[in-house]
């Protein structure tokens, strides 16, 4: 099953910078949205033939060719800047949803420039800068949230499955984090090794915790954490004071 894997280099140096998507052929989605140069498109490929490394991307990859059939590359955009080609992706992601991806993260910026409500907008930009001094976990929520989520659905997103070490055991609280802002905060009154549930579930270093709606911390709801989360950065937690 052969299938193109590289570009020569006429074809690299008129694409420049590109936008690119990769699309599974028994259902037309697309899985992952990334930017690159030169053969940036076909690494992920050849990355998931080669090594055994397991995420939800090349694990999609695998399963598409494991059935003999071919993963989609389309050029969605070229002849970009770089900072035309991160915005060009981060808009694809945020239209398509992360819910629907296997892109970790969502784009360039897109936790303070991504899509958003009218008061979404409002609260982005009103929202007042918070300042923390108690040991806490910020939760980005981001890939998990969806609009009109009720607590309860808010609490099974933000406490867990994490990827997380004995530090852990400092914070006191948890705060929902989705674009930037504080959408609640959690008391954390015990953490629980993930058991897998299911064959090749990842429970490596996984962990939950149990917690209780934080009554005395309500005022941090609603508050802007710009200060203390890094734009770009792929880790969804953020240790504070801990």
């Amino acid at each position: 099953m052969n299938q193109e894997n590289s570009f020569s280099p006429a074809v690299i140096e008129q694409l420049g910078y590109y936008v690119y998507l990769l699309i599974d052929p028994e259902t037309n989605k697309v899985f992952y949205v990334g930017k690159g140069t030169g053969n940036r498109i076909f690494a992920h490929l050849n990355y998931a033939l080669k090594f055994p490394k397991e995420t939800d991307k090349l694990d999609t990859i695998r399963a598409i060719r494991d059935k003999g059939l071919l993963v989609k590359h389309l050029i969605h955009r070229h002849g970009l800047s770089e900072k035309e080609a991160f915005e060009v992706e981060a808009s694809l992601i945020d239209f398509i949803g992360l819910d629907e991806l296997t892109n970790k993260v969502g784009g360039h910026k897109s936790n303070y420039r991504g899509q958003m409500t009218i008061a979404e907008v409002f609260a982005m930009y009103d929202a007042p800068k918070i300042e923390i001094p108690e040991p806490a976990l910020l939760i980005i929520v981001n890939k998990l949230f969806h609009r009109g989520m009720d607590e309860e659905d808010l609490y099974e997103i933000t406490r867990g499955n994490w990827v997380l070490g004995s530090r852990r055991e400092n914070a006191q609280y948890a705060f929902a984090i989705y674009n930037g802002i504080v959408r609640q905060a959690y008391q954390i009154q015990r953490w629980f090794p993930v058991i897998a549930r299911s064959p090749g579930q990842k429970t490596r270093n996984r962990w939950r915790f149990e917690g209780i709606v934080a009554e005395d911390l309500q005022h941090y709801v609603g508050g802007s954490v710009e200060n203390y989360i890094t734009q770009g950065a792929q880790n969804p937690i953020k240790y504070i004071n801990c």
